[in-house]
């Protein structure tokens, strides 16, 4: 049988699409575990986990302020449609993490729409799927973003500096922040000039 026979009855399997961005990543390299630019095919059964800990998470960042186990990716499907979709759900107790600017808490779970902005720490991942066939496997695709992409996601998600969880002031972060914007969380304090 030929190649172009073949191709035919193979199935597509869905494909996530992750964009990642940290302001630091030109400085530093946070990226070195995860397969850049090539498609790493996963068992729909099992979640994605991402976090430092490479024995723990299926994809490690190579970054102290992450926390060991960050947050997961997990597969389903509904009885009405045979297209997977997925869930994200916060693994860690003392991150903060958002999608499309819902906070969620430790191990509350969201469902993810076809594309979505997640943001943790001062990263920004954005995720978006390309629908396939396979229901038993699924493929993600790394890429390293230039700049941020909170403005291409539109007017519905808030486009300001990362959450930060470091305990630092706001002014002592490495960002610059926009200080008329008043504080982007409950309990960060703003030093004002």
């Amino acid at each position: 049988m030929d190649v172009s026979q073949t191709a035919n009855t193979e199935e597509l399997r869905t494909c996530l699409h992750i964009r990642l961005f940290n302001p630091q990543q030109v400085v530093r390299s946070l990226y070195h575990c995860l397969p850049l630019d090539r498609r790493h095919v996963h068992p729909a059964e099992d979640p994605l986990r991402f976090g430092r800990d490479a024995q723990a998470c299926t994809f490690a960042l190579a970054d102290p302020r992450v926390s060991r186990k960050q947050l997961s990716l997990q597969a389903f499907r509904t009885s009405r449609s045979s297209e997977l979709l997925f869930v994200v759900q916060n693994l860690s107790r003392t991150g903060r993490l958002s999608v499309n600017g819902a906070e969620l808490l430790y191990l509350e779970r969201a469902e993810l729409p076809d594309k979505a902005l997640l943001r943790f720490g001062q990263y920004e991942l954005v995720i978006w799927q390309q629908p396939g066939d396979a229901g038993d496997s699924f493929e993600v695709e790394f890429e390293v973003a230039r700049g941020s992409p909170c403005q291409e996601m539109g007017q519905g998600v808030p486009c300001r500096t990362p959450v930060m969880d470091s305990g630092l002031l706001v002014s002592q972060c490495p960002v610059s922040i926009d200080h008329s914007q008043g504080p982007l969380e409950m309990d960060e304090r703003i030093s004002l000039p």
